[in-house]
């Protein structure tokens, strides 16, 4: 019991994937941690002018947090937020970008149980903020797919992606293969990626690179993104991506003739 609580005390790396206003001076938080998963917060006090958690809770910028949980109730759900602070570095999202660092705190918002944790995600969350800072790129757009591709892996939801799901068959590396949600990887289908590709992508994912994967990605041409996008709406069932719509509202409106 003691070590419990120990372990319970002890402070977190954290991510804030969103946040909800509780009162007026409060907040209720979404906290991606590293060692604990993602986790329903309360920070007391966050919204007052001159509290301390105020320029620390903002997203993107990675915490060290210290939880407890309400007194005589050890089984809520909801915690406590009992400090916060800044773990170094600078938030690096901004601008445009900011739709693709939403993006990628939705799908985790989405697609994460509660209090399961996933230290391989949570590093290449980490890791993959600053791909996204600037304009979009080659490489920020191959970052997007390498995350999306690691958390369809972690979740258990991705297939083996160096042989054909039905016949176990080997890929041949000139081949077209796509992606099926409820068949795994097929050949042929709908925008289809090369076997060398798919075999890239898997010998990363199985090697735990995320540079590699990203590399892989790159190369992989713009069929994975349709793919990806595909299997992650079979996926999120009948959610919707907020952060998509919103996208393509402000990519309408940039279109419209003035």
């Amino acid at each position: 019991m003691a070590a419990s609580r120990k372990a319970a005390s002890a402070p977190l790396q954290a991510f804030v994937l969103h946040r909800y206003d509780w009162s007026e001076t409060s907040l209720i938080l979404e906290l991606f941690t590293r060692e604990r998963g993602r986790l329903v917060v309360v920070a007391k006090g966050a919204k007052r002018p001159y509290s301390q958690l105020r320029p620390v809770l903002l997203p993107f910028q990675r915490v060290n947090v210290l939880l407890g949980r309400p007194p005589g109730d050890e089984a809520a759900e909801v915690q406590l937020l009992r400090t916060a602070e800044w773990a170094g570095g600078v938030p690096c999202v901004a601008g445009a970008a900011l739709f693709s660092g939403f993006y990628l705190n939705e799908l985790l918002l989405k697609l994460l149980a509660r209090q399961d944790p996933h230290p391989t995600l949570f590093d290449a969350y980490a890791h993959t903020l600053p791909s996204l800072a600037g304009t979009e790129t080659p490489a920020s757009t191959a970052a997007l797919r390498a995350f999306e591709l690691l958390l369809l892996q972690q979740t258990g939801v991705l297939p083996e992606l160096d042989r054909v799901s039905h016949t176990l068959a080997p890929l041949a590396p000139a081949a077209g293969y796509s992606l099926q949600a409820e068949h795994g990887l097929a050949a042929g289908g709908a925008d289809p990626v090369e076997g060398r590709a798919w075999l890239a992508v898997h010998a990363a994912l199985a090697a735990g690179d995320l540079g590699a994967l990203q590399v892989a990605c790159l190369g992989a041409g713009p069929g994975l993104r349709l793919q990806l996008r595909s299997l992650l709406q079979y996926h999120l069932g009948h959610a919707v991506l907020r952060t998509r719509q919103v996208m393509l509202e402000v990519q309408r409106l940039m279109d419209t003739p003035r």
